[in-house]
């Protein structure tokens, strides 16, 4: 009668505090966690709680008969891993409680938790759970609650095992690692970002340098200044912002806006609109100290191509990123220098030489033919960023048809002006053949013939083709609204055990790559949802890191996965759970909010979730990036496997995940 009482007496006081319990101040208690390994197959998970003066904090129940105390659970899911119980570290006060009239145990300065866990230094698995304390302030009765999340991961792969067994890229030598970012620097010169900006290059270094010296040294500069922007830069955004800064800044919708602004910028200046000159102001002040003058400007080209180019360097760079989050300083240095240094290198041979440029642009019209032409590009490319933005907020603004009947356009007029049909502000005439006429070059009809040939391939788009070529660029085929013979591939009926995906589904639905909907093969979108039903299945794990604006991944998919032996092997063997990193636009339930060390930031969407789950879980930071798990979450094979659209080495790796899953099971 006595603990019954007691109870209902609490209840009450619960009831008359409610409004002081919402104004309570939510720092009296604070957590903090840690884990370390204690011997070969265990290791200590410590969560410390400190407790503001003036507040006291009840121990966890010690007996049955306990009435006012804490608890500390953990999901049926790690139970498993669990070895002994809970135990408390802190200095415990005793006392008689007032309200209850009961013994009570309580800490009133700082409380230690600590569990040991059964994990050896390959394992891979998640521990979660959740801590349901009461807190007291004079007579007012708190309570509160929290969860955590301890990522064991595997200790001899920092962020990625060679196949041959040998150590992470942290463990090389810098030399290693410098030729290895030197290699990322050339490939990233081909991608689109970094590409289209040397036309602006051209163009600034036609129109400064008159002499031969002063364009070698314009061109020293401007290596120069990429070099220190990308390394210093880069180095410091990781280290204060943490490893998928970069990543964040590619796919960030405003990022990518201001991106869209400067290509249009530039794209109507190739066009004849007006000329990018510096204010007479600033004129007159390089007119007075012309060295000055000269480096600022070529300093801002330097830091234009920089930030440009890292929504599509990113994913390159990912790996040497999450080495800076985790101490290894002189590693993402050294990487970023190499990076650098390979991305500057051929705007500098290329600047070498303005003053020829200068004279073969005075030599006739055909300089200006280049710069419109190149204008259009500029036009074509800044709808990517607007689709990267649009993409990430879900206006729905450049829906697939959209983008597409806007690039038909743009290509057809391209094909129009290289005709001779279409003029612009700085425009010659054509070149006058031997009888007084205008006449067209092969060359320029060789363009224009691209240019038409390329907007009419486009135009099967327009009802559902999928555009294999440039399928990286254009929207996903779940954002067109007219697909003919869309009954054609309508997803096959499952059995009762393979469950149409539900959480997320109907906001990352529109997200799925073509070669998804064309085979009818599942993808899941929530890591927890997947997991169960691999666990009915008896199939292995894949978690596909992938992004909405990856076009790495979109070459993946439609090189490697739309193979028809792979394809098989991934709907019949496998479940597979897309995780997209750089989805903003789909917010967790405030339940599931948390802050992420990795990201230093509070985690409140579905793309940071998953970005700091790969970032702490698996130790890599570019996409795409395939892992395979068993139903106990531990990696079935130790390594990642990122970007290489080699289908045969892909095929072998998903044998010799089904093996390993099947000797496992037996």
């Amino acid at each position: 009668m006595r603990k019954i009482c007691a109870v209902l007496g609490l209840l009450f006081c619960f009831v008359t505090t409610a409004v002081q319990l919402q104004a309570a101040d939510s720092s009296a208690v604070t957590f903090s966690y840690n884990k370390q390994r204690i011997s070969d197959k265990e290791m200590l998970l410590q969560l410390r709680v400190s407790i503001k003066p003036g507040y006291k904090l009840f121990a966890l129940q010690k007996k049955e008969e306990d009435v006012l105390f804490s608890t500390l659970n953990f999901d049926s899911a790690a139970a498993k891993y669990l070895s002994g119980t809970v135990t408390e570290k802190g200095t415990a006060k005793t006392e008689l409680d007032a309200g209850t009239k009961a013994q009570v145990s309580f800490f009133s300065d700082s409380v230690l938790w600590e569990q040991k866990i059964n994990a050896t230094a390959s394992d891979s698995f998640l521990v979660k759970g959740n801590i349901s304390y009461l807190f007291a302030k004079g007579d007012e009765y708190l309570p509160g609650e929290q969860s955590f999340k301890f990522f064991i991961q595997p200790e001899t792969t920092a962020v990625n095992t060679a196949a041959d067994g040998s150590n992470s890229v942290a463990d090389k030598s810098l030399l290693w690692i410098f030729l290895a970012a030197f290699g990322g620097g050339l490939l990233a010169l081909l991608t689109p970002c970094v590409y289209s900006m040397i036309p602006v290059t051209v163009s600034f270094f036609t129109k400064r340098s008159k002499t031969k010296a002063e364009g070698i040294r314009n061109a020293l500069y401007y290596a120069g200044s990429i070099v220190v922007i990308f390394t210093l830069l880069g180095f410091l955004v990781t280290l204060i912002f943490g490893p998928a800064a970069l990543n964040n800044l590619a796919t960030n919708w405003i990022a990518n806006l201001v991106f869209f602004a400067l290509f249009l910028i530039f794209g109507f200046s190739f066009l004849g609109a007006f000329e990018i000159t510096l204010p007479s102001s600033w004129t007159n002040k390089s007119d007075s100290k012309a060295s000055t003058g000269s480096f600022l400007g070529i300093f801002f080209m330097a830091l234009t191509l920089v930030l440009v180019s890292f929504s599509c360097t990113g994913p390159i760079i990912g790996n040497l990123l999450v080495l800076a989050s985790k101490g290894s300083y002189f590693g993402p240095l050294v990487g970023m220098l190499g990076f650098s240094t390979a991305l500057a290198l051929p705007f500098a041979l290329f600047a070498f030489f303005p003053s020829k440029l200068n004279v073969l642009g005075k030599a006739g019209g055909w300089l200006n033919a280049v710069k419109v032409t190149l204008g259009f590009l500029e036009l074509a490319l800044a709808l990517k960023f607007l689709s990267n933005a649009d993409l990430v907020k879900g206006w729905r603004l450049l829906d697939r048809e959209v983008f597409l009947v806007l690039w038909i356009v743009i290509f057809a007029l391209l094909g129009i002006y290289l005709l001779g049909k279409l003029k612009f502000h700085h425009d010659d005439e054509l070149p006058k053949n031997d009888f007084g006429l205008p006449y067209l070059t092969v060359t320029r009809l060789m363009f224009a013939i691209t240019a038409f040939a390329f907007a009419v391939y486009m135009i099967p788009g327009l009802f559902g083709a999928p555009l294999k070529s440039i399928s990286a660029f254009v929207p996903p085929m779940g954002t067109q609204d007219f697909v003919m013979g869309a009954g054609i591939h309508q997803r096959p009926e499952r059995n009762a055990a393979t469950q149409h995906p539900q959480k997320y589904y109907e906001q990352m639905k529109v997200y799925e790559p073509e070669v998804v909907t064309k085979y009818g093969m599942v993808t899941y979108f929530d890591y927890d949802e997947a997991l169960d039903v691999a666990r009915k299945l008896k199939k292995p794990l894949m978690l596909d890191f992938t992004g909405i604006n990856c076009v790495n991944c979109r070459k993946m998919e439609g090189q490697v996965w739309s193979d028809a032996a792979v394809m098989n092997k991934l709907k019949e063997d496998f479940v597979i759970v897309s995780l997209y990193v750089d989805v903003q636009n789909v917010d967790l339930p405030e339940s599931e909010h948390y802050f992420s060390k990795a990201l230093s930031k509070q985690v409140e969407t579905l793309g940071d979730k998953n970005a700091d789950l790969q970032v702490t879980s698996y130790g890599a930071n570019s996409q795409p990036y395939y892992f395979f798990l068993d139903a106990n979450e531990k990696r079935i094979v130790p390594d990642g496997y990122g970007y290489d659209p080699d289908i045969n080495k892909f095929k072998q790796l998903l044998d010799t995940v089904k093996e390993k899953y099947a000797a496992g099971n037996q």
